[in-house]
């Protein structure tokens, strides 16, 4: 089973067994990740089984989320640490024609820049008026990832919620939609949640140095 495998099973409610179990697969994306479902973690990175393993203590659950492992495996394959996310998805929905997105080119966009570490293929959308974008990308296990950004301006009513909503009728047919989401960005999550995104576990990417 792959890591995509693993992860839809758990969209659709059937999480991994939770047994303290650590599972080390290959990086699949652009950045390596520590996926942390409940009692169940999988080391997505190019390291030895028998070394992850070794850094961590006998019966802590939680140790793979850890600073020091985190650091540790930071360090033997040469990347950052990303933040601790939530991860959600939710099915495909029909587009939102009363957005009137339009894809664009955005390169220098910080939310772009900051997506390029983390996902290939990376599409934008704008609104009309520049206030929401909408970003596409294919990221760990080759999921299709959503982020949105909302101009400060524009903030309040409702605009993050529709643009989260309007990614799922962006991705191929019939594929799921995910999103990350900071614990410590409660707007964000709100917003993501109430566009019908349910979570699915929590993850720390870790892309290569800069």
């Amino acid at each position: 089973m792959t890591l995509y495998d693993v992860l839809a099973a758990a969209a659709a409610g059937r999480p991994p067994e939770p047994d303290g179990t650590v599972d080390v697969l290959a990086r699949q994306g652009p950045a390596a990740a520590v996926v942390a479902f409940s009692a169940h973690f999988v080391v997505a990175a190019d390291v030895d089984p028998e070394w992850v393993r070794g850094q961590l203590p006998d019966g802590d659950w939680s140790a793979p989320h850890g600073a020091r492992f985190l650091v540790d495996l930071a360090d033997r394959i040469g990347a950052d640490i990303g933040a601790l996310d939530v991860v959600l998805a939710r099915t495909a929905g029909p587009a939102d024609e009363s957005l009137q997105l339009a894809e664009i080119e955005a390169r220098d966009h910080p939310r772009v820049v900051r997506a390029l570490r983390y996902r290939d293929d990376v599409r934008v959308w704008r609104t009309p008026q520049g206030e929401g974008h909408v970003l596409i990308g294919r990221g760990l296990a080759g999921r299709c990832e959503m982020a949105f950004e909302v101009e400060p301006g524009s903030r309040g009513a409702g605009l993050g919620r529709r643009l989260a909503a309007a990614a799922a009728g962006l991705v191929p047919a019939g594929e799921l939609t995910w999103a990350q989401v900071s614990p410590g960005h409660p707007a964000s999550l709100r917003s993501v949640l109430a566009a019908g995104y349910r979570p699915v576990c929590a993850e720390v990417l870790l892309p290569a140095r800069q």
